[in-house]
């Protein structure tokens, strides 16, 4: 077991960031740690990285105490806070000579040339920090995080900042990692959960609301609901849309094109033909989808 929390509770003054909260990570797990702002993710995280203590509870990464061999934690965990904290006036290559120092590494020139290589980081190596992009600045952090070869990685928000093609390279990342080390990540993209995560925990005003594989936690939260897009060659209006037998919300995307929620075992296409015949529209286009896991994120945490 790579990290256990147990009845972790966190108070600040009079406001419970973190109450009575409990959880395991396996070895070689990505677990994506998701909720809105201010739902006490990065308390969390600060909590098993040993950055801050507890208020009550405990929780041990690796087998050691966060609050008792908090030195050991340090040595297995990699971690990228959520605000980067870099030296902006040190290169690329010192700032991570100055990390493999602090971790009392071996070989550091090699080590320094896998992560630079391994985070993309080869065209601005020779660069200072300050001169970087965030993007950039992201990827730097990464390789810190990295450098002394951890067992578990925890990243709060580790592609803000990224650009598309970026982001993608990132991602790999995490995904090449998460096959020989465990990992914590926390992010607001829900695209990018759905493709590295194993497992989704989401927390809601300090409590743990959801906790289960990504793909069985999207199927259980859209149990009897269906998801119909469909796009109209003229307009249409929600209340009209109501009518449809089942149908009981419309969500207007773009112009002539909607999403449809109907709580209902019954398929609604042949119903939303129908309607399209009886107020004479054409149907351009319509299928059928899956809850995305930006809709159970809402469901659960409004």
């Amino acid at each position: 077991m790579s990290i256990k929390v147990n009845n972790i509770t966190k108070i600040y003054g009079e406001q419970r960031a973190l109450d009575d909260v409990s959880f395991e990570v396996n070895t070689g797990e990505v677990v994506g740690f998701l909720g809105p702002n201010g739902a006490g993710k990065s308390t969390m995280m600060k909590i098993l990285t040993c950055f801050i203590p507890q208020t009550s509870g405990t929780a041990s990464v690796c087998g050691f105490d966060v609050a008792e061999e908090s030195l050991e934690v340090r040595k297995n965990v990699g971690y990228l806070p959520e605000h980067n904290p870099l030296y902006l006036e040190m290169y690329v290559k010192e700032y991570l000579e100055f990390i493999a120092g602090l971790h009392h590494l071996k070989n550091v020139k090699s080590r320094i040339a896998e992560m630079i290589e391994m985070t993309g980081l080869q065209v601005e190596q020779k660069k200072k920090i300050g001169a970087l992009s965030k993007g950039y600045r992201q990827r730097v952090g990464l390789a810190q995080a990295l450098i002394h070869d951890p067992k578990v990685l925890i990243l709060d928000e580790p592609t803000t900042g990224l650009d598309p093609n970026q982001l993608a390279e990132i991602r790999n990342l995490i995904i090449s990692v998460g096959k020989h080390k465990t990992v914590m990540l926390s992010t607001h993209i829900m695209q990018e959960v759905e493709a590295v995560c194993d497992r989704v925990i989401i927390v809601n005003n300090g409590q743990i609301v959801a906790n289960d594989i990504t793909s069985v936690l999207q199927n259980s939260q859209s149990k009897n609901i269906q998801f119909i897009t469909v796009e109209f060659d003229k307009e249409t209006t929600y209340n009209s849309l109501k009518n449809i037998e089942g149908v009981f919300d419309a969500k207007n995307i773009n112009g002539n094109i909607w999403q449809l929620e109907a709580n209902t075992d019954k398929d609604i296409r042949a119903d939303i033909f129908q309607y399209a015949v009886q107020n004479k529209l054409a149907v351009l286009t319509l299928h059928k989808e899956e809850q995305r896991l930006e809709d159970v994120f809402k469901n659960l945490t409004k």
